[in-house]
């Protein structure tokens, strides 16, 4: 353990005043080197500069101004009007400014205290971009490093500006717009340098990779491809050395994946950078891998030197992945006291439902214990470190359909979890979602080649629709406490020094909980719902929470279905909320919309183009904003109400000529007539169910 650590694991453990604690911070800075991801050791306590405010990814404040004494105190601040669409992002805090991110990486800078608009920076996405994906996924985070904030745009392209006049001071490319590549996961900033991978894998057999750049210049410092390259070409790395074995068959040009979009963590002391891959392409492990093995390093975390991006160590949550298990998920680094002994540890609940402690420093499998309900696999064998499975879930030639648990949206998706050094838990938003998955076969919502799925709960999956708040003892791997959420999508989750736990609902309400017990100690009516994570800094003597509002992602789109329940409206506002003990502000009146479908007197619905066109909605995508079955969830409009779907010249300006491509809706031109109209009568007759009251 470092010198730093050592002061900053002393300085949480303290019981102080804030104002003793401020001082023992400012003494401890003026003594340590800088710390990573901000000037000093004070600035780390009173900024939020990272996605998860330091490289150990612990969602945790060491504030304490705000504690369970004084919570009930608690109330607005200042609050700030955002634009409909994409806002479940995480902000960033530093230097008394607070600076968010929405829909295609639209920047604002405001005035951390009260809220003022100090610049804005739109990058223009939607004019340049040439595929949907650059526009379908809003951005979910930034960075801020020594007076700079890094973006990443959707569309590929890297960009530092100045933090007092939002300013381009260099934009790097990372890949070219023609790629079927798109970049929506927030990036860190580790020891200088800015760390960001990219999505793709569900579409196509790509390479997928992580790339450094140097945040004061722009320049790449290394590149780690997460599967193996050409295998006729002599392998020129560790890392591919390890990977190749594991893909075997003729592989090459028919299978990829392995897009690490979201989770990155560092730890200063270890030098090591750690990354969370996600899935394989196509779905089905065979038709990716004919020949078979583990595929590394899909579903995997890996480890690599920060300097260099040299490969360490690795572990895989799912050898031979092939129902979109990934490890995306936040992975969390921390000391934990195991066998008597303090042990620097990677704590991770990816999407297969298990979760996961490992040595931080080697790789070693130390236990797994599921935090969900699982079915895929009966245990993590101690010994090796590798699942049980249940062998239905190799579902290459076998009939019928397995009953998968947790589903493709996984048990734990990307709405980080939180760590508190103080009560030693990890506070994980869960869900319980099941599907049905095997072969492919006809009428199947599939996603990926090769393989045939629900990708939400059908109605013979009984308590399909449920999500938690679970507080996890790492140690004795058991839940301390759980609380279950409103619908299916749970916020992420902010853990502080106060022993408090913050998370936003579906239903439209951010919540405090005592962290040691679960009990409910606060609660603010938000009216537009809250899934971003809240995050908490200071300016000069007062603590601050601010949190995002709004629906969007895979809870406004393919999980829109589990939380139909509740008021997710596109039309509901889009805010910043910022909140202080003893705040004087309120919330401007809202009015809530009333839903009405369009008048469609004379459709008559024919059941073969419904059901034709419920498929071009589902293989097109459409739901991944639009809604599961056209059932809006905050993502974006939703269609059962527009007038558009009436009009048959309107509907195709819009879909298929990019009439609204600068208000952030895709063009689709690959879509023939015939489809579109197919299209339009699936979404007619979801309008007149809506109007039945029929979800």
């Amino acid at each position: 353990m470092g010198d730093t650590t050592l002061a900053r694991t002393t300085i949480n453990r303290m019981n102080l005043t804030s104002a003793k604690l401020r001082a023992a911070l400012l003494t401890a800075a003026l003594a340590l080197s800088a710390y990573p991801g901000s000037n000093s050791l004070a600035a780390q306590a009173t900024d939020w500069p990272n996605y998860g405010r330091d490289g150990s990814e612990q969602h945790y404040s060491p504030l304490e101004d705000v504690t369970l004494d004084n919570v009930d105190k608690l109330s607005l601040a200042w609050s700030f009007d955002l634009e409909p669409g994409f806002s479940v992002s995480a902000p960033v805090a530093a230097g008394g400014k607070l600076f968010t991110t929405t829909g295609h990486s639209h920047i604002r800078a405001l005035d951390a205290a009260s809220g003022k608009l100090l610049w804005d920076f739109d990058p223009g996405v939607r004019a340049i971009a040439q595929s949907p994906l650059h526009v379908s996924w809003g951005n979910k985070g930034i960075a801020w490093w020594d007076g700079r904030v890094f973006l990443a745009t959707t569309d590929g392209r890297v960009i530092a500006l100045d933090d007092s006049t939002g300013k381009p001071l260099w934009e790097r490319r990372q890949f070219e717009l023609a790629e079927l590549r798109n970049s929506n996961g927030a990036p860190r900033v580790f020891d200088g340098k800015v760390i960001i991978g990219h999505g793709g894998a569900d579409i196509s057999p790509l390479r997928a990779y992580v790339t450094a750049y140097d945040a004061k210049t722009g320049e790449q410092l290394w590149r780690f491809y997460t599967v193996p390259g050409d295998p006729a070409v002599p392998a020129e790395s560790k890392a591919e050395q390890v990977m190749r074995p594991t893909w075997k068959g003729d592989w090459f040009g028919r299978g990829g994946g392995g897009t690490a979009w979201n989770a990155f963590s560092y730890d200063e002391d270890l030098d090591l950078i750690y990354i969370g891959v996600g899935n394989g392409f196509p779905y089905n492990h065979l038709m990716r891998s004919p020949g078979g093995g583990d595929n590394l390093f899909l579903a995997s975390v890996v480890a690599v030197r920060a300097d260099t991006g040299e490969y360490v160590w690795h572990y895989q949550v799912c050898p031979a992945e092939q129902w979109d298990c990934t490890a995306v998920q936040d992975m969390t680094i921390a000391t934990l006291q195991i066998d008597g002994k303090p042990r620097r540890v990677l704590l991770q609940a990816p999407k297969n439902g298990f979760f996961y402690v490992l040595d931080a420093a080697t790789g070693e499998f130390i236990s797994a214990e599921k935090i969900a309900r699982v079915s895929w696999a009966e245990k993590i064998d101690a010994a090796t470190g590798r699942p049980v499975e249940n062998p239905a879930i190799r579902y290459q030639d076998k009939p019928g359909l397995f009953e998968l648990w947790p589903g493709l949206q996984g048990a734990h998706s990307w709405l980080p979890q939180a760590f508190s050094p103080r009560t030693g838990l990890v506070y994980v938003p869960i869900m319980e979602i099941g599907a049905l998955i095997g072969p492919p076969r006809p009428g199947a919502q599939g996603i990926g080649a090769g393989m045939g799925a629900t990708v939400v709960p059908d109605p013979e999956l009984p308590g399909s629709r449920r999500s938690f708040l679970k507080a996890w003892d790492p140690v004795g791997q058991q839940p301390a406490w759980t609380i279950e959420l409103p619908g299916a999508w749970p916020g992420g989750v902010l853990a502080t020094a106060g022993d408090l736990v913050f998370q936003g609902r579906i239903d439209g309400y951010l919540v405090a909980y005592n962290a040691n017990t679960g009990a409910q100690v606060w609660s603010f009516k938000t009216v537009a719902p809250v899934v971003a994570p809240p995050i908490s800094y200071s300016v000069g003597d007062t603590q601050y929470i601010t949190v995002l509002t709004g629906s969007g992602s895979q809870g406004g789109g393919i999980l829109a279905t589990g939380n139909a329940a509740y008021r997710t409206d596109y039309a509901l506002p889009r805010r910043v909320l910022t909140f202080a003990i003893g705040g004087k502000a309120t919330l401007p009146a809202f009015d809530m919309p009333v839903l009405t479908p369009p008048a469609d007197p004379d459709f008559k619905p024919d059941p073969e183009r419904v059901m034709a066109g419920a498929m071009v909605y589902a293989n097109n995508a459409c739901l991944v904003c639009h809604g599961m079955n056209a059932i809006g969830g905050g993502a974006a409009p939703d269609l059962r109400y527009s007038p558009v779907i009436l009009r048959g010249d309107d509907f195709r300006a819009v879909v298929k000529g990019g009439a609204l491509k600068l208000q952030g809706m895709p063009p689709s031109p690959q879509l023939a007539d015939p489809a579109l109209e197919e299209l339009r009568h699936y979404l007619r007759m979801r309008a007149v169910q809506a109007g039945q009251g029929q979800e």
